[in-house]
């Protein structure tokens, strides 16, 4: 989880002293802002979780993503490919993006996901997995959620369940109609989220996904 959020703590640790951010993590974002929260709470106004994996304090960091995929059945992952030798990788398929990541998007914006897309990690053979985040640190930074209605991957159902499994969020938000890409499916939707959740327009942001 380290090296990958490695790019986003760089950021983090040359931030100048008393500046702050927003943090907005979509998908397995959610993790790595997670990270950027424990290391740098003092850095984060607010932290976004967008449609995201959302970390407790109680269990390990990979807690809420066995969670997620203990929800999918195998079938579902239609032409997703998995890799079972270490680092866990996950590459998703034309037709997996299609039908349950950019249902909602525009067809251009599909067409050229298809095109960049690339294996990422599951953070489940992390050797900092087990790890817990602390209440005193990633605890004590003010979040939102955002919940996608029509995700079908991070069901609303699982959304809801990290909120309440969290427990002390600041604010839950909904954007209904809106895909597993709601910046592409519910672009106007997302920046009034993000707005209401930052409070001070000269606030600068960083997206994670």
């Amino acid at each position: 989880m380290a090296d990958y959020s490695q790019p986003l703590l760089k950021f983090m640790e040359k931030l100048p002293q008393g500046e702050k951010v927003v943090l907005v993590g979509h998908s397995l974002g959610g993790i790595n802002i997670a990270v950027a929260m424990e290391k740098f709470p003092e850095k984060i106004s607010v932290a976004v979780f967008l449609t995201a994996c959302m970390p407790d304090t109680v269990n390990p960091r990979s807690y809420v993503i066995q969670e997620l995929y203990g929800r999918i059945s195998p079938d579902a992952w239609l032409d997703t490919r998995f890799t079972t030798e270490p680092p866990a990788i996950i590459s998703f398929g034309p037709e997996f993006m299609k039908q349950k990541l950019y249902q909602k998007s525009p067809p251009e914006d599909l067409e050229l996901a298809v095109m960049l897309t690339r294996p990422g990690p599951l953070f489940m053979d992390d050797p900092t997995s087990d790890n817990k985040f602390t209440a005193e640190a990633y605890g004590s930074v003010k979040r939102v959620f955002v919940v996608c209605g029509e995700d079908l991957t991070l069901l609303p159902e699982y959304q809801h369940w990290m909120i309440e499994n969290y427990g002390g969020i600041t604010e839950v938000m909904d954007i209904p109609k809106a895909d597993h890409m709601p910046m592409l499916s519910k672009p106007e939707e997302v920046v009034k989220c993000l707005l209401e959740a930052a409070g001070k327009p000269r606030m600068r942001a960083a997206i994670i996904r």
